[in-house]
């Protein structure tokens, strides 16, 4: 049976990143748009396994649905794209599918931060990228990524205080925004660089941002410690 995505393409002369639009959060990357497209299957089952626990393979049929070209270094997952489809409405439904997935996100992080055996090490040598150091270590990573929800959030006008804990942070972050007035409208709004956020584009963002650095976590500890030593509950295939 074969099944069909749509991909979203962010590109330069740098390389690309694939977006599959039908699950928030899951992307890849290559130096050409082949490469990065070779890896979407895995992606898909990876994702899915950890979305709805079905771990059935099938061929992927991808239609390229938006393509943006954006000035930033893509070889490091920067961003800025805003998908067409991140600019209309939310239902009831799709917010409660993707608020459950924000908080998933969150809760197996942690889980997989928990399960690190040394935190303080890292498996690569540092290195600088335009946003600063490249969080390597495990409680960089945590610490970067749960730094970001502050950000995410004031791009829809919230100020937020982030918490210690990656959960309550983000739990924080969503009762924040079901206290917007219409906050389901996800009316697209210009935000900081120039970059164009809604609703749909953040709580994307977030289950995005945390799969970047917990594939970056779970690969260092089978790097440094072996298969198993870590647990792996965002279900990413070695």
């Amino acid at each position: 049976m074969e099944n069909a995505v749509n991909i979203v393409v962010e590109f330069n002369e740098s390389g690309y990143l694939l977006y599959v639009a039908d699950c928030p959060g899951a992307f890849t990357r290559g130096k050409t748009k082949e490469e990065a497209l070779g890896k979407i299957p895995m992606e898909i089952l990876s994702y899915n396994v950890w979305r709805n626990h079905a771990a059935t393979q099938s061929d992927v049929s991808v239609a390229i649905v938006q393509e943006w070209k954006t000035s930033l270094n893509v070889t490091d997952a920067d961003s800025d794209v805003i998908f067409d489809s991140e600019k209309t409405p939310l239902t009831e439904s799709e917010y409660a599918s993707l608020k459950s997935l924000v908080l998933k996100s969150a809760e197996d992080f942690r889980t997989l931060y928990a399960s690190i055996p040394d935190k303080n090490l890292a498996a690569k040598p540092s290195r600088k990228t335009f946003h600063g150091e490249v969080p390597l270590t495990a409680n960089e990573m945590m610490a970067h990524t749960n730094s970001v929800t502050s950000y995410y959030v004031a791009q829809l006008g919230i100020q937020l205080d982030n918490a210690a804990d990656i959960c309550e942070n983000r739990l924080n972050a969503i009762r924040c925004i079901e206290m917007l007035p219409g906050y389901l409208d996800s009316a697209t709004v210009l935000g900081d660089y120039e970059e164009w956020w809604s609703l749909k584009k953040v709580l994307r963002r977030f289950i995005w941002h945390d799969r970047i650095h917990a594939k970056a976590m779970y690969r260092m500890a089978m790097s440094l410690w072996g298969k198993g030593a870590a647990q792996n509950p965002l279900c990413f295939i070695p």
